[in-house]
């Protein structure tokens, strides 16, 4: 039997160690390569593009030639106001890329030696980063999986036998059940969509699959609609999982890393952010044959090429 990928030593190219070990320096050299890519690091002004620019090293800023606004490396990104050194947040993305089904915030907390709360927007600020890769061209083609997985609305049994209601009833119901809808290409990759009904998937897949694909899906009624648009396979999971080649397979490990996720690391997740969870695990599923220091070195990219969040922002203000 072949080895998996995460026990190689192909999946380990990057370590807290060596982080920590380059030192402040080393990491903030890698978000100026980060943001200024073309340039091999050397500033670029983000507001008028002037390539001269003054280096104001004792405090880690520059300042325009042409227009003498002054900047730095986080400016206009999703970094922006930031207060971490730069070694603890290429720490963050270090933690956040080795955990395959993803990191507590109270571990995160500990490890960066910040506050919860700190590490609960730093990290969403990263799945924000995440999801701009995730959504980039959302039209997919081939063979496309479709499969929705409920999540949250969890409701207590009363402790007494006599006062326990029945849970499936709607009137029972607490309102922050939700259905997470993904669209996966077969050895391609995955979309996911936070609904309220997993029939809202048939509108989905009608907006972000190409007509020359092909589908998959299960035997719920809802997909009956599907075959109206494309050639669609369908297997009865009460029966089996895969019929000759007929399965929703890849759709099924996406959801099985997102329960993980939510189930065994997070344990709860509010329905206001589930989007973020389950385009955290679609991006560590797409990549998931790319090693550690891959992962860190493309977040960090992405990171450093979003904009200012306007979820986040203000969060410490109650603003979010």
């Amino acid at each position: 039997m072949a080895q998996h990928f995460l026990l190689s030593a192909a999946s380990r190219t990057l370590s807290l160690r060596q982080i920590y070990k380059a030192g402040e320096d080393a990491a903030y050299q890698t978000f100026c390569k980060m943001r200024w890519p073309e340039t091999d690091g050397q500033a670029v002004f983000p507001r008028c593009g002037c390539c001269e620019t003054y280096d104001i090293a004792t405090r880690r800023k520059f300042k325009c030639k042409a227009c003498h606004h002054q900047f730095s490396v986080t400016s206009g990104t999703i970094f922006a106001s930031r207060k971490m050194d730069f070694v603890d947040l290429l720490a963050a993305i270090c933690i956040l890329v080795n955990a395959s089904k993803g990191v507590s915030m109270v571990q995160l907390s500990r490890d960066l030696d910040c506050q919860y709360k700190t590490a609960f927007v730093l990290a969403h600020k990263l799945r924000e980063a995440m999801a701009q890769e995730v959504h980039t061209g959302e039209v997919l083609d081939g063979h496309v999986e479709i499969d929705g997985a409920y999540f949250g609305g969890h409701i207590r049994p009363a402790n007494e036998k006599a006062e326990r209601v029945d849970r499936r009833r709607k009137e029972h119901q607490t309102g922050k059940r939700r259905v997470v809808v993904v669209l996966r290409e077969r050895k391609g990759r995955a979309l996911p969509f936070v609904t309220m009904a997993e029939a809202e998937g048939v509108d989905l897949a009608k907006e972000h699959v190409s007509r020359t694909a092909t589908m998959s899906a299960d035997e719920a009624s809802h997909w009956d609609l599907l075959h109206a648009g494309w050639p669609v396979d369908r297997v009865n999971h009460s029966i089996c999982y895969s019929d000759h080649g007929k399965h929703t397979n890849m759709a099924e490990s996406y959801f099985s890393r997102l329960r993980r996720m939510v189930v065994g690391q997070h344990h709860h997740v509010s329905p206001r952010y589930l989007h973020q969870y389950a385009n955290h695990a679609a991006w560590l599923e797409d990549k998931r044959r790319v090693s550690n220091g891959g992962l860190a070195i493309t977040l960090a990219a992405n990171a450093m090429g979003a904009p200012v969040s306007r979820t986040w922002a203000g969060y410490w203000q109650r603003a979010a």
